[in-house]
């Protein structure tokens, strides 16, 4: 009797073993799947966390126009007023976007009195007025400086034999 229940134990126990491994198999490979895609979600993040921190310090870097808000308040800009200051420093509309923070498109609106600059692009014209030609031409080369060493992502290279393997399994 002994031997009888020994026997179907061991069934019993290989049965259960062979039933585990086959639920246990797929969820192994799900596994596997998902550290897989854990760690290339990790890789990518790490280099969009590295350009945000240069990013970060660039523009920490980039020297700032400031004024107090009693002179922005008190500040009153038309179009002439704006037109003669982007004269008066001899630089282009282009130039006083980038200084200022605004598209070209801004800038030719305020100088046409379609509109009018507000908040940080005020305060940042009423700062330039403070400026000379010498100071203004400083801070456009350093602008264009900071934007020249921003690095650009790299791809990673993928070797052309893998490619090729890649598209023959498909």
């Amino acid at each position: 009797m002994a031997k009888i229940e020994s026997i179907i134990k061991s069934e019993i126990q290989r049965l259960a073993k062979y039933e585990v491994r086959s639920v246990f198999l797929p969820l192994r490979r799900d596994v596997w799947g998902m550290r897989l895609k854990l760690s290339n979600l990790i890789k990518g993040f790490t280099v969009l966390d590295r350009l945000a921190k240069e990013t970060a310090k660039a523009k920490s870097a980039e020297p700032k126009l400031e004024a107090s808000p009693e002179e922005v308040k008190a500040s009153r800009f038309t179009p002439e007023r704006i037109r003669h200051l982007r004269k008066k420093l001899g630089i282009s509309q282009r130039e006083l976007g980038i200084l200022v923070g605004a598209t070209i498109g801004a800038v030719a609106s305020w100088e046409k009195g379609k509109f009018k600059p507000r908040g940080e692009k005020k305060a940042a014209l009423v700062a330039l007025r403070k400026l000379r030609k010498r100071d203004v031409r400083k801070m456009l080369t350093e602008k264009a400086g900071a934007k020249e060493k921003r690095p650009i992502p790299r791809r990673r290279k993928i070797n052309i034999k893998k490619r090729r393997s890649q598209k023959e399994n498909k």
